[in-house]
C-alpha cells in the first residue's frame, strides 16, 4: 500500500505541474501533504516536513546569496568585457550563440556546481538570446546537459555518493569514464549545432527578407552592455574579478561550506561596490523579486522529501525497484542499472538512490562477475535526467534566471536528456568500462 501511494503521489505532482494545473510551489507543498494523511500519519507530519526544510535550508541560503551577489557583480559591470568578447565572436548568428553556450557551460561546469554554472553562463548569455530573440529553453537544455555530463567529477556529488555506497575509490570510478565524458560533451555540441541551426531558420522565417538580421557587433554590445552610471563600477573591476575568482577558489578548494562563502562574499562586494547604506539598500531590494520565487520553492520542495522520507515511501519505492528487475536480467545489472538510474533519480534524491537502492543492486550483479565500481559507473549515466527533476534545487534556479516554466524546461529537454544519458551509457559499453553482461 506504502508504495502504491509513493507512486501514487509522484504520479499525481508530475501531472500537476506538467499540465500546468497549479504552480509548482503549490504542488510540492499540497500534494505530499494530501498524499502522507491518506498514509496514516496526522499530527506527525509537521515534524517531517520541519526536517525536509531543514536539509534544504543551506541551499536555499547559498541560492539566495549567490543570486544576490552575481546580481552584484552584474550591476557593477564585472561581466560587460565577457558580453563585448562574446558579441565579438558571434557576430549575431544564431549557431554560433547557440554552439558558444554549450562550449562556455561545459567550460564553467567543471568546478561540479550546478548553481554556479547556471548563474555565470545565465549573467552572461541571457541577454544576448533576449536581444537575439532566441528560445531561452535552448539555453536552459544545454547548461542543463553541460551539468550532467561533468556531475560525474569527483568533485560533482554523485561520483562520491556512489564510491562511499559501494565502498570504492572515487578516482577509480571517474578515471575510466572520461572518455565517455568527452563523447556526452560531443553529443551536447552536436545538439547545439541541430538548435542553432533550427533557430536560425525559425528567425529567418519570421523576417521580412527572410534572412536572420545581423545587428552591427556596435548595436550588439549597446543593447547588451548596461550605461547605469548609478549602478557600474568600471574603476573597481579588478577588484570585482578578484573577488570572482577568490570566490570560485573556495568553492572548489571547500575552504569554507557553500552558503558561509556566498554570504561572506556578498557582504563584501556591497560594502566594496556600494558603501552607503541607502545603495545597499536598493541593491538588495532590486534583486528581491528574482530571490524570492527560487528560495520559496526550495523550501516547499524540503517539505515534499520530509514527507517522501519521513512515511517510508522513498525505501518502499526502493525496495520495489529491486522486485521489479526480473532473475534473467542478471547478467546485464550494469546497463539495467543505468536504465534505472534514469527515472529513479528524478523521482528520489540522489542519496536515496546511491545509499538505497545502488547496493542491492550491487549484490545482485555480483553473483555474474559484475564488480561494484562498474556498478557504480553504470549508475552515473543517468544524471542528465536527474537534474530534470523537481526534487533538484539548482532547476529552479535554472528556470528563474531564464524566465521559463519548469514544465516547459522539462518537455524541452527531456528527450535531449535521455538521449545524452544513453550515448554516455553505449560509449561506456563501447570503451569496456561498463561491461554489457556478466
Amino acid at each position: 500500500m506504502l508504495t502504491l501511494l509513493a507512486f501514487a503521489m509522484v504520479a499525481t505532482f508530475m501531472t500537476l505541474i506538467m499540465t500546468g494545473r497549479v504552480s509548482a510551489l503549490v504542488a510540492l507543498i499540497l500534494t505530499p501533504v494530501a498524499f502522507g494523511l491518506l498514509a496514516g500519519h496526522g499530527a506527525d507530519l509537521g515534524p517531517m516536513m520541519l526536517d525536509g526544510v531543514k536539509a534544504l535550508a543551506p541551499t536555499g541560503v547559498m541560492l539566495a546569496f549567490a543570486i544576490l551577489f552575481f546580481g552584484l557583480m552584474t550591476d557593477a559591470g564585472l561581466f560587460d568585457p565577457l558580453v563585448r568578447l562574446i558579441v565579438r565572436v558571434v557576430h549575431g548568428d544564431p549557431v554560433r550563440i547557440v554552439v558558444g553556450s554549450a562550449v562556455l557551460a561545459l567550460l564553467v561546469s567543471m568546478d561540479g556546481d550546478g548553481s554556479t554554472t547556471y548563474l555565470i553562463c545565465c549573467t552572461a548569455m541571457v541577454p544576448l538570446y533576449r536581444r537575439m530573440g532566441l528560445n531561452p529553453l535552448i539555453l536552459a537544455c544545454l547548461l542543463m546537459l553541460a551539468c550532467g555530463v561533468t556531475n560525474i567529477t569527483p568533485w560533482g556529488g554523485p561520483t562520491a555518493r556512489a564510491a562511499s555506497a559501494l565502498h570504492l575509490d572515487a578516482g577509480d570510478v571517474f578515471v575510466p569514464m572520461i572518455p565517455a565524458m568527452l563523447a556526452g560533451a560531443a553529443f551536447i555540441l552536436l545538439a547545439a549545432y541541430v538548435l542553432g541551426r533550427g533557430e536560425r531558420r525559425r528567425l529567418a522565417a519570421l523576417s521580412s527578407d527572410g534572412t536572420v538580421r545581423d545587428p552591427g557587433d556596435a548595436d550588439l554590445t549597446e543593447d547588451l552592455v548596461r550605461t547605469n552610471d548609478l549602478t557600474e563600477r568600471p574603476k573597481l573591476i579588478l577588484a570585482n574579478l578578484a573577488l570572482t575568482l577568490a570566490l570560485l577558489a573556495g568553492l572548489v578548494l571547500g575552504v569554507l561550506p557553500l552558503p558561509v562563502l556566498f554570504m561572506i562574499a556578498t557582504a563584501i562586494a556591497l560594502v566594496l561596490n556600494y558603501p552607503a547604506l541607502a545603495a545597499q539598500k536598493a541593491r538588495i531590494a532590486a534583486h528581491a523579486p528574482n530571490i524570492l520565487p527560487v528560495i520559496s520553492l526550495i523550501f516547499a520542495a524540503g517539505i515534499f522529501t520530509g514527507i517522501l522520507n519521513g512515511t517510508g515511501m522513498t525505501d518502499a519505492m526502493a525496495g520495489s525497484v529491486t522486485g521489479l528487475i526480473p532473475p534473467a536480467l542478471g547478467p546485464h545489472m550494469a546497463p539495467v542499472t543505468a536504465l534505472v538510474a534514469m527515472p529513479f533519480t528524478f523521482f528520489i534524491s540522489n542519496d536515496a538512490f546511491y545509499f538505497g537502492i545502488l547496493p542491492i543492486l550491487s549484490q545482485a550483479a555480483a553473483a555474474h562477475g559484475i564488480t561494484p565500481v562498474e556498478m557504480a559507473r553504470a549508475s552515473l549515466t543517468g544524471q542528465a535526467v536527474h537534474l530534470l527533476s523537481p526534487l533538484v534545487p539548482s532547476t529552479y534556479l535554472l528556470v528563474g534566471l531564464v524566465r521559463v516554466e519548469l514544465a516547459q524546461h522539462q518537455r524541452f529537454t527531456l528527450a535531449w536528456a535521455v538521449a545524452l544519458s544513453l550515448v554516455l551509457l553505449g560509449a561506456g559499453i563501447l570503451t569496456g568500462v561498463i561491461p554489457l553482461a556478466g
